[in-house]
Formats: C-alpha cells, structure tokens, sequence
C-alpha cells in the first residue's frame, strides 16, 4: 500500500477493496474519531445502522502512529476527496458549528456530508445531560435518594451563563481569540465549592462573577452590544437557548468544573446515609463490617458512571446527528 494511504486511508481506497470483497460480503465503512476515549460513542450510533449488506468499523485516523484529535481526524479531509462513502470522520463539533460559515474549518465542517458532527461542544456534554445525572448517582452510590432536582439545577447554571457565552461567541465569530478567549469565559463559569445541602449558594457565587465580566463587556465593548443581542437570534435558530446553553460550552470544563463539582459532595453523602444506615440496622458489629466491605465493594466513581450516562439519546442535538447520519447512507444507497 502506497505511503499516503497506508497513513490515511480514503473512501476510493475502501470503495476498491469492497468490490474486491466476495458479492455476498458486507461493505465495510470506516468511521474515523478523535481519540479512544470517542469510540464507545460512536460506535453506539453506528452499529444501530448496521444491517446484512454494511458494517462499520471505528477507529483512530492513523495506522502508523499516536497522533489523535480533531485537526487529525480532518487534516486531510477538509482538503481533499478523502472522505466519502466508505469513509466518515466524527468529530466533536467544539466552537465550529456555532461559528459556521465564521471559519474556513467551520464552514466545511457543516457542508461536509461526510462528516458527522456531535452539534453539542463535545460528547462530555451529552454525558453531563441533566436528565441522566440522578441515575448517574444510583450506580455511583446505590441510594436512590434524589438530593436535588439536576435539571432545574443546569437549567439555571445556564440561563446565569448565557448572555456571557454570546460574547464569548461574538468575539470567536470575529476571529479574536485574544479579548474574551475561552480560558477566561470558563474562569468565571467554573463552580466553586458546592454544597450538598445548600448547592443554590454556587449559583448565587456563579451570578455574581458573570454580572461583574457582563458590566465589563458591555462598557468597554458599547457598541458591539448590538450585534450580541442578533448574534443570540442567530444562534438560536441553531438550537442554543438560554436553558440548555451547558450543551455547547467546552466539554471538559462542564464535566470537571461543573457537573463533577456537584456530584462529587452529592454522591458523597448519599454514600454515608447508606454507611450510616447500614451501621443501625447491623445487629453486632461483624455484620456491620461485612454489609459495609460488600457495600463499598459495589461502588463505582461518580466520574466512571457519569462517562456511562447514555440518557442523551432523546436529545434534539443527538436526533440531528443520527439523521445526518441516516442521509449520508440514503446517498450510498
């Protein structure tokens, strides 16, 4: 096999080899993703469309190295005729479906059929979905107590954040990546220490941060405050609305610096209730030690569960991304 392809295979290359295969044999579509970590999501998608005559196989951009990550994934494609329909990239969507036709990346990125897209920031957005996280902390503590409401809770972290986030946009749209980059935006979103009994207190903190970088922005910046207020309509027609905005902020921070900042305490004291429950209910203390040893044995971590949570799957955002998907097979087809 030439270098180029042995590097990084095409769609011809894989169209070839197909017609090569015996008549009765499955064709065979190569799924391209960013790191190991994206196969298990992605393979969730895609073995739901396998059938009798395709199967897909999902795996990292390159055969001859560790190189992973997006720029990987679309180094070639975006300039070529690599992909095609034996060859797919999926990718996290990050910034670049918001900012669309904003970038040459973006803008090929959301024309390309080829490229499946996760139209959240990241699949850690989909894992955080507030209405898997009560589940989230069953399998992480075996007590089915609900602490607090997580989808009211994320509803309002994002409402907070939200007109923050449109200038965050604003700026990236404008191709500055220096006056309100990501780093700061995610400095004051982050949580702070979250209580259990009283996690309403982390958002009042939120708040306040955001009100104080809001007053900056809109006396420093006056005259671009015009276009953040149409930038919002715009973006709404995309499907980011002040309630579910914690689905397009940068994955990773949502998981680390919100979700597992109010999970964490939470799951924590479930696990005690459960610790101190068992403590009553043991007759003598041999029984306790052995409930206590069989209870802590059955327990996971809450960022092990939360990377299990699959309750997305009724999302609008991931619908969109199985029905691009159903389009670029109607077009093999």
């Amino acid at each position: 096999m030439p270098t180029t392809l042995r590097n990084n295979l095409t769609s011809a290359y894989i169209d070839a080899a197909n017609h090569l295969a015996p008549k009765k044999a499955r064709k065979r579509i190569v799924a391209y993703v960013e790191s190991y970590d994206d196969i298990a999501f992605w393979r969730s998608i895609l073995s739901s469309y396998e059938n009798d005559e395709r199967y897909f196989q999902v795996m990292l951009p390159s055969q001859t190295t560790l190189s992973k990550g997006k720029k990987m994934v679309l180094m070639n494609a975006l300039d070529s005729q690599a992909l095609g329909s034996s060859l797919l990239a999926c990718v996290d969507s990050d910034y670049d479906y918001l900012l669309q036709d904003a970038t040459t990346t973006s803008r090929k990125l959301n024309s390309n059929p080829y490229i499946l897209q996760t139209y959240a920031y990241a699949i850690e957005n989909y894992q955080c979905y507030a209405e898997g996280l009560h589940e989230v902390c069953v399998l992480a503590t075996l007590n089915d107590r609900q602490v607090i409401d997580f989808a009211d809770f994320l509803r309002r972290y994002s409402e907070t954040i939200y007109p923050l986030f449109l200038w965050n946009i604003w700026f990236y749209r404008n191709h500055d990546t220096h006056t309100f980059p990501m780093a700061d935006f995610n400095g004051v979103t982050r949580l702070q220490d979250v209580s259990a009994a009283h996690p309403e207190r982390a958002l009042e903190q939120l708040a306040t941060r955001v009100r104080k970088k809001l007053n900056w922005l809109k006396s420093k910046y006056h005259s671009q405050r015009r276009g953040v207020e149409l930038l919002g309509l715009q973006l709404g027609s995309l499907g980011l609305r002040p309630q579910n905005t914690y689905l397009f902020v940068q994955g990773h921070h949502l998981m680390d610096n919100v979700v597992l900042k109010l999970l964490i305490p939470i799951c924590t004291q479930l696990r005690r209730e459960r610790e101190q429950e068992i403590k009553r209910l043991a007759r003598h203390e041999e029984q306790f030690r052995n409930e206590l040893t069989g209870y802590e044995n059955c327990l996971a971590s809450p960022e092990l569960m939360l990377r299990k949570n699959d309750r997305y799957k009724n999302l609008d955002l991931y619908q969109r991304v199985c029905h691009d998907l159903e389009q670029c097979l109607d077009k093999q087809e």
